[in-house]
């Protein structure tokens, strides 16, 4: 009786609290669910990187094939390929993404007219809204072969300069085009932590005599260093994981770009498409998702050690 009493009078604060809160824990149950749903459950799948899969038995019923799907991929030489440019252009959006994110919320807040800054904004969203098969549709009508670059260097007796089978270049124009498609809507986040930073620094920093420039190095970046880390962080989490729609919509499957331009997300896409083997494409997803859960939980350590207060937990 003493122990149930103890029980009983141990959970009293906790139902207190649902009881409380209850609002709030309504609010917050459909994204549980939505997560629960799409998250937690699907991973049940994940037996099926172990098993050659067919469609009369399906996923429980199918065989057990142990790590030959994985083997598959090493011996196919194709892993450390994937995994390398995945790793390389995640680095390189991130990297890059961080510097334009920041510094074009930097530029947007320093503008005084407020016509211009809104009108500045609306371009900079634009590129956001617009899917990865129009943007490739575009790339293809100035920079292919009978493109209007192709048009008008022929028109000036020049020799026809075709991206699409230079595949050295193509890296670049990756970035380029991930930049130019993110940077303003990922400069949100920053734009709005800058606006959260008091006035009465920047009154008191000019009183003392700092011009533009100091303003941003001494107060605007370091008070930005705890958004810049948490968003890193959380990049950081999907370093393995490529944008399937920017790098299948823009390369397809053209052969002279694969050997730059496939990562691990078009490598899978590609193999169920034509093979129709889900468990070498369900090796491949647990492999990239292995790689991020390591990744990010390394990440999270080192900047727990430097510095507690960054850390995601």
């Amino acid at each position: 009786m003493k122990k149930e009493k103890a029980v009983s009078m141990g959970k009293q604060p906790l139902l207190k609290k649902i009881k409380k809160n209850y609002a709030l824990l309504l609010m917050l149950l459909p994204a549980l669910i939505l997560v629960i749903v799409f998250s937690y459950i699907p991973m049940g799948g994940i037996i099926l990187a172990f098993k050659q899969y067919n469609y009369q038995d399906g996923i429980l019923g199918s065989p057990w094939s142990g790590f030959e799907n994985f083997r598959y991929m090493i011996l196919s030489n194709k892993l450390w390929p994937l995994t390398r440019n995945t790793l390389l252009y995640n680095v390189a959006f991130i990297s890059f993404g961080v510097l334009f994110e920041v510094g074009f919320a930097i530029i947007l807040n320093e503008i005084t007219r407020k016509h211009f800054k809104k009108v500045a904004q609306s371009m900079m969203f634009l590129p956001h809204f617009i899917s990865w098969v129009v943007v490739a549709t575009i790339m293809l009508n100035i920079f292919g072969d009978h493109g209007v670059l192709n048009n008008i260097l022929t028109s000036m007796g020049m020799e026809k300069f075709n991206i699409y089978n230079q595949a050295k270049e193509w890296p670049i124009v990756m970035v380029i085009v991930k930049l130019w498609k993110s940077t303003g809507y990922g400069s949100v986040v920053y734009l709005a932590a800058i606006v959260g930073i008091s006035q009465e620094i920047y009154e008191a920093a000019k009183i003392d005599g700092a011009n533009i420039w100091q303003r941003i190095f001494r107060i605007t970046i370091p008070c930005l260093k705890p958004t810049i880390i948490i968003m890193v962080l959380l990049a950081v989490g999907g370093i393995f994981r490529g944008d399937f729609g920017m790098f299948y919509q823009l390369v397809r499957d053209n052969q002279i770009l694969l050997q730059t331009s496939d990562v691990l997300d078009t490598f899978v896409y590609r193999s169920m498409m034509s093979t129709s083997n889900m468990g070498m494409s369900a090796a491949a997803g647990l492999y990239q998702s292995v790689l991020c859960f390591f990744t990010i939980n390394l990440v999270n350590f080192i900047v727990k050690k430097v510095d507690p207060d960054y850390s995601l937990y």
